[in-house]
């Protein structure tokens, strides 16, 4: 951001916010107008109108836009949510483009419900072209509970091409299983450590553009007790910060596959996180 001096302030202003070390946009912004008037000892309308020219010096040299804007898509391109494709037209549809590839989406659902098969489908278009759907890069399949479930990967590769969705040409060209890389992990602690060192070694490389979970919940069933609720709360919010960081800093879709069963109550949700349930 700028420099505060080179606003058209009142030389008084510029004078009391020089004396009080605010030298960039940031700072000033930081504060609250009335922490500005202690700091500053500006009068309430200087404040104001320092904040009003300091946002506004903001607003022009940043790429700004509506929510309505951004529903459309008439906005600057780095500001524009790029999907990934579930390859079907009709989830697609459905998802208003299919996953976002910024921020987590949850897949849950009964036991047998094919979620899953999601995250399998999804580790096989994010290899595709961009044009066709795709991120054109492999995606990293980390297991927690059971084995990866290779034989059906393999029949789904083998199965893909034949579906009519993307021209043979383009699939012909694409070696499905080789660039899915499979981790497992026991616990959450090996988990948060995969997270953070050896999966950014991938992302860093751009060799993969996909992260898929299955599943976080299974991690935390058995490792608290029935009184540690709050520990574990707090060990999930954790684990959720550094996927969000992940997704945000490599711009990839996260995606967490987990298992529910029926419960009566209220339904809770989380602003942050896409979710697909899925339904037998």
């Amino acid at each position: 951001m700028g420099d505060v001096q080179g606003l058209v302030l009142h030389p008084r202003i510029l004078a009391a916010v020089r004396k009080a070390k605010l030298h960039r946009h940031e700072e000033v912004l930081r504060f609250s107008p009335a922490d500005l008037e202690r700091l500053t000892h500006l009068s309430a309308k200087d404040v104001g109108h320092l904040v009003r020219e300091v946002s506004e010096a903001v607003r022009q040299r940043s790429h700004a836009a509506t929510a309505l804007q951004l529903l459309l898509g008439d906005c600057p391109a780095e500001l524009k949510v790029k999907f990934l494709s579930l390859g079907c037209p009709v989830l697609d549809e459905f998802l208003r483009g299919g996953v976002p590839c910024q921020g987590l989406t949850e897949i849950s659902g009964e036991s047998s419900a094919g979620k899953t098969q999601f995250g399998l489908q999804l580790c096989l278009t994010v290899q595709l072209p961009e044009e066709w759907g795709g991120l054109n890069a492999g995606a990293v399949y980390i297991c927690t509970e059971d084995a990866f479930p290779s034989k059906r990967l393999t029949q789904m590769a083998q199965q893909f091409p034949t579906r009519g969705l993307v021209p043979v040409q383009v699939t012909k060209k694409i070696r499905f299983s080789d660039q899915i890389f499979v981790e497992h992990t026991a616990d959450k602690d090996q988990l948060s450590k995969c997270i953070q060192s050896r999966l950014p070694i991938l992302l860093e490389r751009g060799v993969v553009k996909l992260v898929v979970i299955d599943s976080i919940a299974a991690l935390f069933r058995g490792e608290y007790e029935s009184r540690e609720t709050a520990r574990r709360a707090k060990d999930l919010q954790s684990l959720g910060a550094q996927l969000r960081k992940v997704s945000q800093k490599y711009s990839v879709p996260v995606v967490c596959i987990n298992q529910v069963s029926a419960v009566v109550g209220k339904r809770r949700g989380n602003g942050n996180i896409s979710r697909l349930t899925l339904r037998k």
